[in-house]
């Protein structure tokens, strides 16, 4: 479990990942469930993910004994530009009436009355921080202040993105979730931003960004060493660095190893080998 910033909010050490499930979304979502993992993350984006099916995969849980309060869930709130025509919100609103219309569609999506993170999937340019953005992160700050999000962060940012939201919002996010590339440092210059405000780093396709490394003689050569599988090494690297890891997996058995790596003993040399082995 990890604490999250200015809470007691305890967030489950592994998240599974909704992205591009489609129709299978549900049935996926069940067996990670299943499977062991009790965090789940989406996003009210049907370009990429389906929230209603979570939802239903959530129900059919109810009916095995797995209630809402056993779960931490985390969504979204995604920008016109990365929407198709399938909107949760009015383009034509304001921007806050655009997040709370697309916060409320997540409640109903998910048959809940909170959310346990709420996030914004990415600011609206590549470079800085926008007025659009201040206005939807100051709505975000809204939805946390009254209780309806337990945590609130930011997806897909820059450092300089994230240190100028850290040091001039209200409340500074409390989770932030990035794709994790082994050729930039597993993100570095954000981790260390997360780490100086106490904000959980989420990292996203540490196999598929990474995958050429999978197979280096270095990652095996562990793997071998500690009966693990590279998945596995990589996943327990990230959680030993400070990370909280995504998977999408859709293979049972993917998912009952990636919980297993938790249990992988990795030494100090080791870390260090993978955390620079984009460098050699």
């Amino acid at each position: 479990m990890n604490s999250a910033a200015n809470s007691r909010i305890l967030v489950p050490s592994f998240m599974y990942g909704t992205a591009w499930k489609k129709e299978a979304t549900a049935d996926l979502v069940e067996m990670a469930v299943n499977a062991g993992f009790r965090a789940i993350d989406t996003a009210n984006q049907l370009k990429h993910y389906d929230e209603k099916l979570v939802g239903d995969a959530l129900k059919r849980l109810e009916h095995h004994g797995i209630q809402r309060k056993d779960l931490f869930l985390q969504t979204k709130f995604t920008s016109v530009d990365g929407q198709d025509h399938r909107l949760p919100y009015d383009p034509k609103s304001d921007l806050t009436t655009q997040v709370q219309q697309s916060f409320n569609s997540s409640l109903e999506h998910l048959h809940t009355d909170y959310l346990d993170s709420y996030i914004l999937h990415g600011p609206y340019s590549r470079y800085g921080l926008s007025g659009a953005d201040w206005e939807v992160w100051r709505a975000i700050e809204s939805i946390y202040a009254a209780g309806q999000a337990k945590l609130i962060g930011v997806s897909n940012v820059t450092a300089e993105q994230l240190a100028k939201l850290c040091s001039d919002a209200t409340t500074k996010p409390m989770m932030v979730q990035n794709r994790c590339y082994a050729i930039q440092g597993w993100d570095k210059e954000v981790r260390k931003i997360c780490n100086e405000n106490n904000i959980i780093y989420q990292g996203f396709s540490l196999l598929t960004a990474n995958a050429n490394f999978l197979s280096s003689p270095r990652i095996q050569s562990i793997a071998q060493r500690t009966s693990a599988t590279a998945a596995q090494i990589i996943f327990r690297f990230s959680t030993l660095i400070g990370m909280l890891p995504l998977t999408g997996t859709t293979n049972k058995q993917h998912m009952l190893e990636d919980l297993k790596s938790e249990s992988v003993e990795l030494t100090e040399d080791d870390l260090a080998a993978i955390e620079n082995i984009a460098l050699k």
